[in-house]
């Protein structure tokens, strides 16, 4: 079924609500879920509130605790996540380091130990919407292990997202570089797995180590892994992330000597650039304009099924689309989101 985006953002913000959330709080975060659903990232969408309802239970998500600060040194923030809402630690934090970049002309902000921070792109188009350039890096740890390191048959890494932003120009909409490390992120397998098809290509390793295209070897006994994208390539950066995030923010890695109850507790490390600091912006829009120009002057053999387009340009597709003709959930993940909505105590007008 479809649904619009009143719809998700209603529902999201009124489990929320019913679940502990402050006001302002609930509306950070279904925005966050919503924006995910509506750029094509139902993995970070709405569907995960079934998962936070679990993690509410059992003391592992702390509603209404705000990011604090560990350290603020000139260009240097660091901020302790407290196991709040990781879509409420992204969002404050970053807005702290735009504002902080505008004196210091850079910002590394990290953040520890918050619980799951969503889709990373969205705090690259907050600073991006704000002029600013972003490089992110992020880990997972207290989750078990998802992804296996290249020519490894077990999962040793979390899916650790990167993300770089470049701010819109005249011409062109931002650039919004955003994706797990592994070929797909461990939501997607949820979404396929609920909604009963498989993927088109091997993304996942079953429990022998064969390439598989069943998202059911990654939420059913005994587990897969999931793959790194672009083989040695892509493992690496997945490492890279899992080391910049955990050591820098201090939150730790998914070393087996910590503990894990299996619920997402994410770290960033984050570079905030204004790039008027080091350039005129006259000439950067100019420059970055010629470029985008000329990468989709590349004749594209089929234009109109996969027209040459640049990072950000298919989540702002999805979103037009989606915004007109409402979001594609399935209905198994629709039942678990109605569940624990009603569990929570929400009006059931709401629920129909």
């Amino acid at each position: 079924m479809r649904h619009s985006a009143k719809e998700i953002q209603t529902l999201a913000e009124a489990f929320l609500r019913a679940s502990g959330s402050e006001a302002e709080e609930a509306r950070i975060v279904a925005d966050h879920l919503l924006k995910a659903n509506l750029r094509g990232h139902d993995s970070h969408g709405i569907g995960m509130i079934a998962q936070y309802a679990g993690y509410l239970r059992a003391g592992q998500l702390h509603p209404n605790t705000p990011p604090t600060i560990l350290k603020d040194s000139g260009a240097i923030l660091q901020f302790q996540g407290n196991l709040g809402y990781g879509q409420r630690a992204g969002w404050e934090a970053t807005a702290a380091a735009i504002e902080r970049a505008k004196e210091t002309g850079i910002c590394m902000y990290t953040i520890g130990n918050c619980c799951h921070l969503g889709r990373i792109g969205t705090y690259g188009e907050e600073a991006a919407a704000a002029g600013m350039i972003a490089i992110l890096f992020v880990n997972v740890n207290q989750f078990f292990p998802l992804v296996a390191p290249y020519c490894g048959s077990e999962a040793r890494f979390g899916t650790n997202p990167f993300c770089c932003a470049i701010p819109a120009t005249d011409k062109h909409d931002a650039f919004i570089l955003d994706f797990a490390t592994s070929i797909v992120a461990m939501g997607k397998t949820r979404v396929a797995y609920l909604a009963g098809k498989r993927f088109d290509e091997p993304v996942m390793l079953d429990a022998e180590g064969h390439p598989t295209t069943d998202p059911s070897v990654m939420w059913t006994e005994p587990h897969g892994a999931l793959m790194a994208f672009a083989k040695h390539k892509g493992s690496g950066l997945c490492f890279a992330c899992e080391l910049l995030a955990g050591l820098l923010s201090q939150g730790g890695t998914i070393q087996p000597g910590h503990p894990r109850n299996g619920s997402i507790v994410n770290n960033l490390t984050g570079f905030i650039i204004d790039p008027k600091a080091l350039c005129s912006m006259e000439w950067m829009k100019s420059e970055m304009d010629a470029m985008i120009d000329y990468v989709k002057s590349s004749p594209a053999p089929d234009p109109v099924n996969h027209p040459v387009l640049m990072p950000g340009d298919p989540e702002r597709i999805r979103t037009a689309e989606r915004l007109a003709e409402g979001v594609e959930i399935s209905d198994a993940e629709w039942a678990a989101v109605l569940k624990v909505c009603r569990e929570a105590g929400v009006d059931e007008a709401l629920l129909h």
